[in-house]
């Protein structure tokens, strides 16, 4: 099964990296796809799953929540501050927290509800003006500026050029996140998770190598 072997050779990057064996989360990537693939992968016991839009995860996910226990939901897609209150109850972690007004509005809703996800800075490692993301000289400063917040900040996540060595951004990822003392990496899609867990992903995000390519909306 193709789970079965993404969870392996994850095993296996851990392994070959001297990390401890449930050093990484591997994030089911399922946005777009039909939910009897989603299923499919829920009932080989996978709980971990990543989406890109609100309204999409809101449309599939309180129903397969009524059905499956545990399930752990990671929104990595562009979040608009009037979506922020409907993913904050949908997710259990937002990993493209990337400007101070998306910070703001986070706080006040955790004020507001006394709870809040786990959050990752989204940073443009690759400096693409297409790409959302704090700029990598920014990074420190809104670390700070989102912990002043009381926001929990858990780690740093990064989509890297296309056209670049990825693992040239996971280093620069991973040596921001050291030095703001945060934990958590988010890196590594299906074509280069080994290569970020060599570098210290704590979460992987695979979507076409678990479930086949996207079906097109």
């Amino acid at each position: 099964m193709a789970l079965d072997d993404i969870k392996s050779r994850i095993a296996a990057a851990v392994e070959k990296a001297g990390r401890a064996p449930d050093s990484v989360t591997l994030i089911a990537v399922s946005k777009v796809q039909p939910d009897a693939r989603v299923r499919t992968v829920l009932e080989q016991g996978h709980r971990s799953f990543g989406e890109n839009k609100v309204q999409e995860a809101a449309g599939k996910w309180p129903a397969f929540r009524e059905e499956f226990d545990g399930i752990d939901l990671h929104l990595i897609g562009p979040l608009q501050t009037n979506k922020a209150r409907q993913a904050m109850e949908l997710a259990q972690a937002i990993h493209s927290l990337d400007r101070p007004k998306l910070a703001n509005t986070l706080a006040r809703l955790a004020q507001d509800t006394g709870a809040c996800p786990d959050l990752f800075i989204q940073v443009n490692t690759g400096e693409e003006q297409q790409k959302a993301g704090i700029l990598p000289a920014d990074a420190d400063a809104f670390v700070a500026e989102c912990r002043g917040l009381d926001l929990p900040v858990r780690g740093l996540m990064c989509i890297p050029p296309v056209d670049e060595e990825p693992s040239l951004h996971f280093a620069l990822l991973a040596k921001i996140a050291a030095r703001n003392g945060l934990s958590g990496l988010s890196m590594g899609m299906s074509g280069d998770f080994e290569s970020a867990i060599a570098l210290g992903a704590t979460h992987v995000r695979v979507g076409s190598a678990i479930f086949g390519e996207r079906v097109p909306g």
